[in-house]
């Protein structure tokens, strides 16, 4: 669950560095791409369950 929040965050940041920084809209989109790689991370893990110890 910490990859899945650590992933968000980053895509958080790259989002808003490609937004403000000028000339750096790739920054943006790669921000979108990790988020949705987060979400679907996240999505998996919820459908499977916790681990069973």
């Amino acid at each position: 669950m910490a990859w899945i929040l650590f992933l968000i965050l980053v895509a958080i940041i790259l989002g808003i560095v490609g937004v403000a920084a000028s000339g750096l809209l790739y920054l943006l989109f790669i921000g979108i791409a990790v988020f949705l790689v987060a979400l679907a991370l996240g999505i998996t893990r919820l459908r499977k369950g916790p681990p069973v110890r």
